[in-house]
């Protein structure tokens, strides 16, 4: 009889690459990073499971660290894998992540580290389904430059404040979710703060401009009001700050304002959109490159999901 299988276990990793000899970022070109582990004796993407409290975008920066040395910014998502262990069921989260000059270290999980041509990678890899995320990275340029769309935390029920509207602030869990939207932007790499002008979307990203020490630049064109007024001012605003490059952006709206102009930008570029729940402190990571946004991925949460 087949041992019944009832345990989900979930891990997370992703493609490190970093730029060639000759410094190209071309898919062709850029070197994979590949762990050989002496436990399976096998090759494999940087990746492991994840840890009490851990969302599973800090067990991919943690784990690569743990087993590259190298403290990396996320990119886009690859893709999730699924098969089975001898205790149940393993689902892996993948990411597109550019490495950095850090320095390797052995140890009994991992005792060699290799940067390979993607090529070279591909034949090394011990399994099909690395070879499979691995396919999915070199479908776009490696290079690719981020912008961090957030819908801003919770901040209780409109119909309950008595004061002018846009000036409603965060509640409890509003800000327990900024504090914790502030790790979740920084390994995307956020480097400059962009807000509607309202005082719970300045809020929202308020710990991360405190963090970085950078000045909170003011969004009018992307307040709900002046979206259900003109459209097409949002629509223009997104494309400017999706094209100032090479600094990532958080950019922060509201719930009325992010679901349609993210289906707007993603039909002008050709883009289907993951689904997505549009909870208060979620984030779209916007893949862009030369300013058209050609991938998307919906974070519905900054909090650990258990």
């Amino acid at each position: 009889m087949t041992k019944e299988r009832s345990k989900s276990v979930w891990a997370a990793g992703a493609v490190v690459w970093r730029p060639g000899t000759s410094g190209s970022t071309a898919p062709e070109d850029v070197e994979i990073a590949v762990v050989h582990r002496p436990r399976y004796d096998d090759w494999t993407i940087p990746k492991g499971k994840g840890e009490s409290g851990e969302t599973l975008i800090d067990t991919a920066v943690r784990e690569i660290a743990e087993e590259t040395g190298q403290h990396v910014v996320l990119g886009r998502h690859l893709g999730d894998v699924h098969y089975d262990v001898e205790s149940g069921r393993k689902h892996v989260r993948y990411w597109s992540a550019r490495g950095d000059d850090g320095v390797f270290a052995a140890d009994d999980e991992v005792d060699e580290l290799r940067w390979l041509t993607v090529e070279k990678a591909r034949k090394t890899l011990s399994y099909e389904l690395d070879r499979q995320i691995l396919h999915e990275f070199t479908r776009l340029p490696a290079d690719l430059h981020t912008l961090l769309l957030v819908r801003h935390a919770k901040a209780g029920r409109r119909s309950a404040y008595k004061g002018d509207d846009r000036l409603r602030p965060l509640d409890a869990l509003g800000r327990t979710q900024a504090s914790a939207l502030v790790p979740l932007l920084l390994a995307f790499g956020a480097q400059r703060i962009h807000s509607a002008d309202r005082v719970r979307c300045e809020q929202t990203l308020e710990p991360l401009r405190a963090h970085l020490d950078v000045e909170c630049h003011s969004e009018p064109d992307l307040s709900e009001e002046v979206y259900r007024a003109d459209p097409t001012a949002a629509q223009r605003r997104i494309r400017e700050l999706a094209s100032e490059m090479p600094d990532t952006l958080a950019v922060c709206s509201q719930g009325k304002v992010i679901p349609p102009l993210m289906e707007w930008w993603a039909e002008q570029d050709g883009v289907t959109l993951p689904k997505a729940s549009n909870r208060k402190g979620s984030v779209w990571v916007c893949s862009l490159h030369d300013g058209r946004l050609v991938a998307a991925d919906h974070i519905a949460s900054p909090l650990p999901s258990g």
